[in-house]
């Protein structure tokens, strides 16, 4: 019994590992250890790479070589490593820029205001005490309405990004980040519908741009007050260029007029070259015996109508953006490509908050001639 057990077991006795091959003749090189642990260093060099640790959730990702940007499966959350942090040594200088021109802007506003009352009250009022109760109304509330729309525009905060949990897995639940990015200035999550400005320093929702004459950025905590300060201000230098006028017309020196019988019968070019030329000299000096109201009329005329115009392409281009349902960034970033949005009056009703109720049978009865006109 025991002789045929250890014949058993002599049976199956594995054999011997072979001996180890000889060595060659390049073992005895002295530089074959160097160059092993060089290979054993860049072999764990590139297991390294291939495990990245998402910011988001701080799961760790095995990912092929060379990818610079990629997307957590979990979280969402998406790592850009081309993405470099640029230089922000000028960041002061930019806000005392934006500071200089607040200040400039809050001067001329106050300048028109008050040049307004000393150069054009006394004229209405000496034309119709009626007329000059109208104007110191109708002053007044432009007046602030302009100046509370521009301090709002200028002093709120833009919006900045909700706070949301982020950096652990047991707090970043599934999708919890989907579509973020890393701000490098900021050092938090930041949204798709998020920018970061280099001269606010700071991350702002629904950005639409930054403007130095507020210096502030166009976000979406102040974008439906800048509107409404461009509406005010288009009203306001409206309503100067129109009154200057009006009260320039009364104050303004006689000028000499030649009679207009002599433009009567054939036409005669260096006639007509001759009147226009008497007339552009009679008026140039009388401009000469004009007072210091008078100037400061003019000067209020010129601006106003120069401010107004500006103000009004701004105006028309930021209703054509919010009528599309975007902002001017994402109308620069959509360039070139097919990503339009949605074009409704629906996008400016819900910009101004107002309710559908009110805005129904206006809407429906424009729609309703759209669709019907062949």
């Amino acid at each position: 019994m025991d002789s045929s057990v250890s014949a058993t077991i002599s049976t199956v006795t594995l054999p011997p590992p072979p001996p180890p091959p000889p060595p060659s003749s390049s073992a005895s090189d002295p530089l074959l250890p160097h160059a092993s642990s060089q290979e054993d260093h860049y072999v764990a060099s590139i297991t390294e790479e291939h495990e990245v640790t998402c910011w988001g959730c701080g799961l760790i990702l095995i990912l092929s070589p060379y990818t610079p940007i990629f997307k957590c499966g979990w979280c969402g959350a998406v790592t850009n490593h081309n993405s470099v942090k640029g230089d922000n040594s000028y960041f002061w200088w930019r806000r005392l820029r934006d500071r200089c021109f607040v200040c400039i802007l809050l001067l001329f506003m106050f300048f028109i205001i008050g040049g307004g009352i000393w150069a054009i009250y006394p004229i209405v009022f000496s034309r119709s005490y009626f007329c000059g109760v109208l104007h110191i109304t109708i002053s007044v509330m432009l007046s602030i309405t302009t100046l509370c729309t521009y301090i709002l525009s200028a002093f709120r905060s833009p919006g900045a990004p909700p706070l949301i949990p982020w950096g652990s897995y047991p707090a970043v639940g599934k999708g919890g980040l989907e579509g973020y990015t890393f701000c490098n200035y900021c050092s938090k999550p930041k949204s798709s519908n998020s920018h970061h400005c280099r001269s606010c320093g700071m991350c702002v929702l629904d950005m639409d741009h930054h403007c130095p004459f507020i210096g502030n950025c166009v976000g979406a905590a102040n974008h439906r007050v800048f509107i409404l300060f461009l509406i005010s201000a288009v009203i306001s230098n409206f309503y100067v260029s129109i009154i200057s006028s009006y009260a320039a017309y009364y104050i303004w020196p006689p000028i000499r007029n030649l009679p207009i019988s002599v433009l009567s019968g054939s036409t005669d070019y260096m006639l007509v070259y001759g009147f226009l030329k008497e007339i552009a000299f009679a008026f140039f000096a009388s401009v000469e015996s004009l007072s210091l109201r008078g100037f400061v009329l003019v000067y209020l005329f010129i601006a106003g109508v120069s401010v107004e115009i500006g103000l009004c392409v701004l105006l028309w281009q930021q209703i054509s953006y919010i009528y599309e349902g975007k902002t001017y960034l994402i109308h620069l970033s959509s360039r070139g490509t097919n990503r339009n949005g949605k074009k409704d009056c629906q996008n400016i009703v819900r910009f101004f908050g107002c309710p559908y109720s009110a805005t129904r049978c206006l809407l429906g009865f424009w729609n309703s001639r759209k669709i019907h006109t062949k």
